[in-house]
């Protein structure tokens, strides 16, 4: 059996999916690296709410989580994966985060929840961005989820300069009842957060974000960088205070990055790990045997499928893993809260099917095969 796909110009050409899946197995949780995958939530098709309401199918969400903790990764919730800011305003993620962090508790999954500002609604001064996410960090904390101290669009617009930044940060931190992740998201996935820590200049942000994690280290477990930089990536890595982790965000770069090298390493908090779960946690426990080189060897063929779904504009990305979330049987449709399934076309959304399919991704690949053949004669793509 053959799909006919197009390709980038639209021209059509004959793929023959895989017969039978890769075989991945379940297991205790990870040794040697802490890896949490940033997941998706799932719309439900059938509600009446319109473009601006957030309606999702909790069940499926959920089951998609406790597949994830079925392989040994932990849940990064309401993050930028789950539409956060892009479809999924804060109502919602407070939801997702209540519900999602009493599913661990029953599960014994391991989770920590995104905090943001994302409650507000234009410009904001700074003491307006402090008490958001004062709100935010009170509700996350209170579900005894660790807290992941997200950029906040508010808090770039209103900061004036490096001051504010270890100011806000200053104030959360010391707030903080248990150490928190910090994240450093960049403009290729949110434009509003161009010059975050206070310049444009990467090297000067950078002393900032240090200055704020030197001034309060027993409050940081850790930093998530998503810069899609590895060099400077490791650099900062080297540069962290005893005791604080880098959690790579470097959907481009991260089997070098989690691999590491003779000062060090990477763990992972990445939203290609979404689609990529059983994969990446047959990888790691590779790794927690110490066979480097055979880690590598089975995560490396996956960066052309992360980098194609995370290419310019990058932020669009999550349309293509909720497409593999449908193709490999975790939900029963290809929409999304806010629409945002039509946000990428038609030739990516086939190339990601080859690439995913490729790669042993789908459970069923015949069920995976006739639900990418009714997307594409929906698209007037006969078969």
């Amino acid at each position: 059996m053959t799909i006919r796909l197009p390709g980038p110009g639209g021209a059509l050409h004959d793929y023959t999916p895989r017969a039978e899946p890769a075989s991945f197995t379940t297991g205790a949780p990870l040794v040697s690296r802490t890896v949490f995958s940033a997941a998706h939530v799932v719309a439900d098709p059938l509600a009446d709410a319109g473009p601006d309401m957030a309606a999702v199918d909790w069940d499926a969400t959920l089951a998609f989580r406790r597949h994830l903790w079925a392989h040994g990764l932990g849940v990064a919730e309401a993050m930028d994966t789950a539409q956060r800011g892009m479809g999924l305003d804060w109502a919602g993620a407070a939801e997702l985060i209540r519900r999602s962090t009493a599913e661990a508790r029953s599960a014994g999954g391991a989770i920590a929840c995104g905090v943001g500002t994302d409650q507000l609604a234009g410009p904001a001064t700074l003491a307006e961005v402090r008490a958001a996410y004062e709100e935010q960090l009170a509700l996350v904390e209170g579900t005894g989820a660790q807290a992941i101290l997200m950029a906040s669009r508010a808090l770039a617009a209103a900061a004036s300069g490096p001051e504010d930044y270890l100011d806000v940060y200053g104030h959360l931190l010391r707030q903080a009842s248990e150490p928190v992740i910090l994240h450093w998201l960049g403009p290729m996935f949110d434009p509003a957060l161009d010059g975050y820590w206070g310049s444009p200049d990467l090297d000067a942000a950078t002393e900032t974000f240090l200055d704020v994690i030197a001034a309060h280290p027993d409050k940081v477990d850790g930093i998530k960088v998503s810069l899609l930089d590895a060099r400077r990536e490791v650099e900062l890595r080297r540069r962290l205070p005893r005791g604080v982790r880098c959690y790579t965000g470097d959907d481009y770069n991260y089997p070098e990055l989690i691999a590491g090298d003779e000062q060090g390493f990477s763990h992972a908090l990445l939203g290609i790990f979404d689609p990529l779960g059983p994969l990446a946690a047959e990888a790691v426990r590779v790794l927690d045997t110490g066979d480097t080189a055979k880690f590598r060897e089975l995560l490396d063929p996956t960066v052309e499928l992360s980098r194609h779904l995370f290419e310019k504009p990058t932020r669009f990305y999550k349309t293509g893993v909720v497409l593999l979330a449908w193709l490999a049987g975790h939900q029963s449709h290809f929409t999304m809260v806010g629409g945002l399934q039509s946000a990428r076309p038609l030739p990516h959304l086939a190339r990601a099917y080859e690439l995913a399919d490729g790669l042993g991704l789908f459970p069923d690949p015949a069920l995976a095969e006739t639900r990418m053949k009714s997307l594409l004669s929906l698209y007037g793509v006969d078969q």
